[in-house]
């Protein structure tokens, strides 16, 4: 299944969550909202009311931001 993270540039829990999917060794797709404007559409179309990135997805599945992240790791690891 694919990973994606929707991102703004200068977030720093955007760069927690790429850098915390490279350990794992896990890619990922990035999406930053900032340099294309159908990209925030898409989110918010897929998140709707999203306030805050990153939002991060594995498939179809909202994982939600960095603590989310961290959270589903270990949940998994269960």
């Amino acid at each position: 299944m694919s990973w994606t993270i929707y991102s703004k540039n200068a977030c720093p829990f955007c760069v927690k969550a790429k850098e915390f999917l490279k350990i794992k060794g896990i890619e990922f797709t990035e999406k930053n909202i900032e340099e294309d404007a159908m990209l925030k559409e898409e989110l918010l179309k897929a998140v709707p009311g999203a306030r805050t990135v990153p939002q991060i997805f594995h498939g179809d599945t909202l994982v939600g931001g960095f603590d989310k992240l961290e959270a589903y790791f270990l949940s998994q690891a269960l």
